[in-house]
């Protein structure tokens, strides 16, 4: 799967959540491991669920018996397809706003200030580079 950003509906989210945190999963097994994923929901409504993010190519069905079901859609590109909505809904593409309110309302610990800190720097070489800056 390429790494372009994907949109994924909340029930999907809970699926691929799942899917993320046990590795691949029969049927069956999904079934009886979803409720701290997401609201229960029945077998068939289960079976539909995952079958329609095999047709999005959000997730993979083996040839095995029992299939096993296995996201192929990344946390990262999942993130990004929500975030680029956000951005243009909320601040018109702006991150400035967006982290201003995170970080207002977020209690973060020394190690998570050290990684914005580390990724603040990056994105400042990055802005500095001629060869990379946006047009």
């Amino acid at each position: 799967m390429t790494r372009r950003p994907v949109r994924v509906t909340p029930g999907e989210m809970d699926l691929l959540s799942m899917l993320w945190a046990e590795g691949p999963l029969t049927l069956g097994e999904a079934h009886r491991r979803f409720t701290p994923y997401g609201r229960e929901v029945s077998y068939p409504t289960m079976q539909t669920r995952l079958n329609r993010l095999v047709e999005k190519r959000l997730v993979a069905r083996s040839d095995d018996r029992p299939a096993e079901y296995r996201a192929v859609a990344t946390r990262d590109q999942v993130s990004l397809g929500h975030l680029q909505e956000l951005l243009a809904k909320i601040s018109r593409g702006d991150a400035v706003p967006l982290v201003a309110q995170l970080l207002r309302e977020q209690k973060l610990t020394q190690e998570q200030l050290a990684e914005l800190e580390q990724l603040l720097a990056d994105a400042r070489r990055v802005a500095q580079s001629p060869a990379k800056r946006r047009k």
